[in-house]
């Protein structure tokens, strides 16, 4: 009975250390988790005021207009290369928007000025028709001046002035599209010479550093990159402008040669009536 009763009682004393042993687990695993917790917690809101100013920023970027950025990118891209690319946009775009202007003004209603010239010479003389060509603008208008200035000295000889004439027309017509070529073809030039030593400026970096590293040639590539791209953007606008006044000119020149025919047909059929 005794024996029994040890048994027991050695039997629940070992119950009793491994309960509480037990219980010293449970409770040291649970303040674990309650510090992980804590620390989870605490780092959730170190990291909320940092998204939130990530997202902040993200949102004035996006918020930036399209002076500000084309502003940062100008600074970023280098003044000196940078002003020079501008130049030339500025001067290329003047001369564009100047040889429009007199284009469009050197436009005429060719059908129409004929029809006024020939009813002017049937009807009042070759003097009527100078009148009405003095009092039209235009290339065209200028040429018949000239022919009909040379009626008195024969058909060749009027040809011959009005085709004369017609090439100093044209010269006027294609007047400053050699210097907007020479635009074009600049800006990217000076684009690629702002890369070039922009790629200059990087190795010299990492010369002067020893090691290779993306922080110190991300400057340098970036000026590079920036004038490259501005030199062609810069072409590309500038070529579209050309490319319509070239065939501004065509037309006119077309109008001219044209009208030029109708012309002598005219005065021949009055010198020969």
């Amino acid at each position: 009975m005794r024996k029994l009763l040890a048994f027991f009682a050695v039997f629940g004393m070992l119950f009793i250390g491994a309960s509480n042993m037990v219980l010293a687990q449970d409770e040291t695993q649970a303040d674990t988790t309650e510090v992980a917790q804590a620390a989870d917690t605490t780092q959730v809101a170190a990291e909320t005021p940092a998204t939130t100013a990530n997202d902040a920023a993200q949102d004035e970027e996006e918020a930036q207009t399209l002076h500000q950025i084309l502003k940062q990118k100008f600074i970023e891209g280098g003044a000196g290369f940078m002003g020079v690319v501008l130049l030339a946009l500025i001067f290329g775009l003047a001369l564009a928007i100047e040889r429009i202007i007199y284009l469009n003004l050197a436009s005429t209603n060719t059908e129409k000025l004929l029809e006024k010239v020939e009813t002017a010479l049937e009807n009042e003389g070759v003097e009527a028709a100078k009148e009405v060509c003095r009092n039209t603008r235009g290339p065209v208008a200028s040429i018949f001046y000239q022919g009909l200035s040379r009626i008195n000295e024969g058909i060749e000889v009027v040809e011959k002035s009005v085709i004369s004439y017609g090439s100093v027309q044209m010269g006027l017509l294609e007047k400053g599209l050699t210097w907007i070529s020479l635009f074009i073809a600049l800006a990217p030039m000076l684009g690629f010479m702002g890369t070039v030593i922009g790629m200059i400026g990087a190795f010299d970096s990492i010369e002067a550093a020893g090691d290779i590293s993306p922080s110190l040639v991300a400057g340098g590539i970036k000026v590079a990159l920036i004038t490259t791209v501005s030199g062609l953007i810069v072409a590309m606008i500038l070529q579209v402008f050309y490319n319509y006044i070239v065939s501004k000119i065509d037309s006119i020149v077309n109008n001219m040669e044209d009208a030029s025919i109708s012309l002598v047909d005219i005065i021949t059929k009055y010198v020969n009536k």
